[in-house]
């Protein structure tokens, strides 16, 4: 039993069950103990690919998973994507060789370059304490949601182990089946403040985040019983699908009634939700006289980004069900009686807060992105972006998961293309770096083998990640790559280009991206105008027994709506 098999035994016992790898000399045998326990192996073509596919599938699945990573350029070249994790808060343990000798090639500070992205940095000190590192390390980064990096001296590696059996069965008494992280109750005088605001509100709407995903059906009951409306961040998008209130998207992606609508509200509850300058529209979407409160089971997430009211620290869930029971039981108490003698308000039966039948067509008339007109700019060799993605919306089946890589193109698929619900929608965002998408695509759809997978791509990010299309044909995924092709950077041409800057250090001549995808195993059609999107159908109609990249080269006379938005955050 070396020190590198009994970390393998001790992560495999915690029900880590994929491990995202590319293999050096310093990560081998501690991958092979992980791929001698049953985890499943995931060769990537990049370190980078291999954090984000193990980012998204982590993100998708709700299930652990580990990325395993060669000492020195093997975690340099991984640190963006664990980047993205961290500031995700996405539970990830990070398995990399260290050479702690000075002299070596491969020597650097580790333990500092995992701070510097917001890893919690971690090391195998000795034999006798390598077991239980690994147990700690897994502990660390499912129950409190960090990314964690575990760094494994290579001569400690080597070295003899004592037995594991007392640890590994700790962490599966600890782990069972990976326990839910959920479950955390909020403190008595939180919960009754939450509700009294609930019902005091005329206009509530309720913003859901990342750590609102698994609780749709609780926040739903609760919006029923006050009157509000939904919405979600981008990264929860899909959350409230099909409910006749759920305005989708907040933030620099809302439609124009979603603007309107949140900007209205006299309160908006966070749900596991950060309030950022994205999702708030730089704050423009909270009311001056808006009363703002926030649910995490993070306490320091609180006013981040926007001032609050009330801080309520729990699980989403529990939280939602517990005020739903309290809003339900004073429902039914005289209303002098309700919240400690004070009134009602809102909460009386027949009162619905924001709704009301007038709302709700309004919402089914302009509640999407593709109800709102606009004059098609396709010509001259290019397809309006928005056209572009609206055909692919009305072909590619209704069972999917989009993920999305970041530009000046993201808004399109993010608004345009439906989701059937919250798992249906990968939005690695947090760091906003270009080149993650089709990593984040392959995660996704091995987290989802039952939904088509797509992976929206500029041409940017396409070359940043195009290893990775390696990777999605030797695994065999039925993916559907989408490339919008501007010839540029063009988040940057919209934003310095009106203001007369020479654009020719963002601006490429043609690139032939269905070549290039034809050349890893793929097949392609390239999209200049509608009909061309008749190739995409055939694709679908036929055995799929091969991805497809879909080069559309989109005009880009002007910014995406959302941009307007974001450059005010530069």
């Amino acid at each position: 039993m070396t020190v590198a098999r009994a970390v393998g035994r001790v992560l495999a016992a915690c029900g880590a069950d994929t491990v995202f790898c590319v293999v050096g000399s310093g990560n081998f045998h501690v991958t092979n103990a992980l791929v001698e326990q049953g985890v499943r192996f995931v060769a990537a073509r990049h370190e980078g690919g291999a954090a984000t596919m193990a980012d998204a599938y982590v993100r998708v699945s709700g299930r652990p998973a580990v990325v395993s990573v060669h000492q020195g350029p093997g975690l340099t070249n991984a640190v963006t994507g664990l980047a993205e994790a961290a500031k995700s808060r996405t539970p990830l343990v990070v398995l990399a060789g260290e050479a702690t000798d000075p002299r070596s090639n491969f020597h650097i500070d580790q333990d500092a370059l995992a701070a510097a992205v917001g890893a919690v940095p971690m090391r195998v000190a000795s034999p006798r304490a390598a077991a239980a590192t690994a147990l700690e390390a897994f502990r660390l980064a499912w129950s409190e949601r960090r990314t964690v990096l575990l760094n494994l001296p290579l001569d400690v590696q080597a070295a003899p182990a004592p037995p594991t059996e007392e640890v590994e069965e700790e962490a599966r008494r600890l782990f069972p089946g990976v326990a839910d992280r959920s479950g955390a109750v909020p403190s008595g005088a939180e919960l009754r403040e939450l509700v009294r605001l609930l019902l005091a509100a005329r206009r509530p709407v309720f913003v859901a985040g990342r750590g609102a995903r698994h609780a749709r059906r609780e926040l739903e009951e609760l919006a029923g019983l006050t009157g509000a409306l939904t919405a979600t961040s981008a990264v929860a998008k899909g959350l409230f699908r099909g409910s006749p209130w759920d305005l989708d998207v907040s933030g620099g992606f809302a439609t124009p009634l979603a603007a309107e609508l949140i900007a209205g509200a006299d309160l908006i509850v966070g749900w596991g939700c950060a309030l950022n300058m994205w999702t708030t529209r730089h704050g423009s979407l909270v009311g001056p006289g808006a009363t703002v409160v926030q649910v995490d089971l993070d306490r320091a997430a609180a006013g981040a980004h926007v001032p609050v009211r009330l801080a309520v620290t729990g699980d989403v869930a529990t939280v939602a069900r517990a005020a739903a029971e309290e809003v339900a039981a004073l429902a039914r108490r005289p209303a002098q009686e309700a919240a400690g003698g004070e009134p009602a308000g809102e909460a009386r039966p027949g009162v619905r807060g924001y709704r009301s039948p007038e709302l709700a067509r309004r919402i089914a008339a302009e509640g999407r992105w593709r109800d709102v007109p606009y004059e098609d700019e396709s010509g001259e060799g290019g397809i309006d972006p928005r056209t572009f993605t609206i055909g692919l919306d009305d072909l590619l089946p209704a069972e999917r998961i989009i993920s999305i890589d970041s530009g000046n193109f993201m808004g399109y698929p993010s608004m345009l293309m439906d989701v059937p619900d919250e798992g249906g929608f990968c939005f690695t965002q947090a760091f906003q770096s270009v080149g993650l998408g089709l990593a984040t695509a392959i995660g996704a759809a091995l987290a989802r083998p039952d939904r088509l997978p797509v992976a929206a791509l500029g041409d940017g990010g396409a070359l940043m990640g195009a290893a990775e299309l390696e990777t999605v044909v030797r695994l065999g995924l039925p993916m559907v790559v989408v490339v919008y092709d501007d010839e540029a950077y063009g988040a940057e041409v919209h934003h310095f280009g009106p203001h007369g800057h020479p654009l020719d250090t963002v601006t490429f001549p043609p690139a032939d991206l269905a070549a290039v995808a034809r050349g890893h195993g793929f097949a392609a059609v390239t999209v200049t105008r509608p009909s061309d999107l008749d190739g995409v159908a055939r694709w679908l109609e036929g055995p799929r027994d091969r991805p497809l990249l879909v080069h559309g080269k989109v005009t880009g006379r002007r910014g995406a709506w959302w941009l307007e938005e974001a450059f005010k955050g530069h």
